[in-house]
């Protein structure tokens, strides 16, 4: 069974993690501190050790306690939790982030029994060589076991109850990673006939056979996929799945209703799952991405002073009308907000222009403002907004009055982007989706960065700005 296989798995990531600790160890020694032996010492890269001669035993002996706190930290990160489904990049946070508390807690026990002769960069050289070697380690099992899983070996047999979205969704999302390796039994379900299939996975019978299929012990994990309407069901399937001991879990039929990574909280006893997680509803967040914004848009200011002069001398020598185009754009909590632009159209009716989006070799564009658009120069003013607070650099696209009344009725959630501030770049304009495009696939875009924003995500959406292949592929 699976389980044992976990376990065993476990038990040589354990039984390896210490070798690796203790050859790093010993490796950033005979680097730092052996004169005879140390390549950065005699190819000058750094000098000499001074005032750690200590006896070699006195480092090694360190060991005793490094390897197994070790150990203990990796296993408070996660890194010996079952990652069947998590990629490399989430291995490499894990080690990342364990390796900072280890070093953390070496440099604390040092203080703490006043070791000050010990060599604080022996440490730092330990702590890089224990990621390399550590990672390159994980990756080569990460792929030994990806080819087993494809091939149908260190598979983990699953069995679904109930035939519902979330169920289809399951089984489409198993397809699409065979090295996953899960295997599907079947469904039970008490409205489809054992006739009834979905992608090779049959309706093998009613809830009412779940008991009896459990005795066999043949399944690792219950995936609960029970469509929304049978939820009065739910509390006596857990209670018969419990009883087998079986690894159970449950695979809401409200997943297009909450967010992939839903905002839980204890409340005295109570669970309660909020509908909607907004990272910078948080007031540390807000004022975070607040502090970027202003420091963002006064540096842009003065670095793009004398481009943003030249434009404006051109825009008004040729092309009568205003300079600056302001327009009305809904912004955060639904509040109007006048948004800045060069103007790279002719001055058009009000009406007529606020009910229209920019189509390709659109006739009210000027000569220049084809230029403008395409390189996103006429966009510049809008680091005005964002030094008022109107906009920040990185959020959904404001939209107008006119299309925000109309999107709102038409497509569902699209009013949750106004929880954040708009911005003059975004996640759906980094994946293409700007201009006459789908709608649909930009609040898609907009509603993933609502929920997962992160200011990582902030300063990857800036680069792809400037550096992204899709930015401008439908800018017109």
């Amino acid at each position: 069974m699976i389980r044992e296989n976990q376990k065993l798995l476990n038990l040589i990531h354990i039984v390896m993690d210490a070798v690796i600790i203790a050859f790093s160890f010993i490796a950033a020694y005979y680097l730092r501190l052996d004169d005879q032996r140390s390549f950065l010492i005699t190819h000058n890269i750094i000098a000499p050790p001074v005032g750690y001669f200590r006896p070699k035993e006195d480092y090694f002996s360190m060991l005793i306690y490094i390897v197994p706190c070790y150990i203990i930290i990796y296993h408070f990160c996660g890194m010996y939790d079952p990652k069947r489904t998590s990629g490399r990049r989430a291995e490499l946070y894990s080690l990342l982030k364990a390796n900072l508390f280890g070093a953390v807690y070496l440099l604390s026990v040092l203080y703490l029994l006043q070791r000050w002769n010990y060599a604080r960069l022996l440490l730092l050289i330990f702590v890089v060589i224990n990621i390399i070697v550590d990672y390159t380690f994980r990756l080569i099992v990460i792929g030994i076991l990806r080819k087993m899983r494809k091939s149908g070996k260190n598979l983990k047999h699953i069995l679904l109850v109930g035939y519902s979205r979330s169920a289809i969704a399951y089984i489409d999302r198993l397809r699409v990673h065979p090295e996953w390796g899960y295997y599907i039994h079947g469904i039970l379900d008490d409205n489809k006939p054992t006739t009834e299939s979905y992608r090779n996975v049959n309706v093998i019978g009613t809830i009412d056979k779940l008991e009896g299929l459990l005795a066999t012990n043949q399944y690792d994990e219950i995936a609960i996929t029970l469509s929304i309407n049978e939820y009065s069901k739910l509390e006596r399937i857990v209670e018969t799945c419990e009883k087998s001991g079986v690894h159970t879990k449950f695979i809401p039929d409200y997943n297009h209703i909450i967010p992939t990574k839903p905002y839980t909280e204890d409340l005295d006893g109570i669970p309660v799952i909020h509908v909607r997680h907004v990272p910078l509803s948080s007031s540390l967040n807000s004022v975070m991405k607040r502090i970027v914004d202003i420091f963002g848009s006064l540096t842009a200011i003065i670095i793009f002073s004398i481009p943003m002069l030249i434009t404006a001398i051109i825009v008004k020598v040729t092309s009568p009308g205003p300079l600056i185009f302001c327009q009305k754009r809904i912004g955060l909590h639904n509040q109007e907000f006048n948004m800045y632009k060069f103007r790279s159209m002719e001055v058009q009716d009000e009406n007529e222009e606020k009910k229209e989006w920019t189509t390709k070799n659109d006739p009210r564009v000027t000569p220049i403002g084809k230029f403008m658009r395409k390189t996103n120069i006429d966009e510049l003013p809008q680091l005005f907004n964002v030094l008022k607070g109107d906009m920040s650099l990185v959020g959904p696209r404001p939209e107008r009055p006119y299309f925000v009344n109309k999107f709102k009725e038409e497509i569902p959630r699209y009013m949750v982007k106004h929880q954040v501030r708009p911005g003059m770049t975004g996640w759906a304009q980094v994946n293409g989706y700007r201009g006459d495009t789908s709608i649909t696939k930009r609040i898609e875009c907009d509603l993933y960065y609502v929920e997962n924003w992160t200011m990582s995500l902030d300063f990857k959406i800036l680069f792809l700005t400037f550096f992204g292949r899709k930015v401008n592929k439908n800018a017109y």
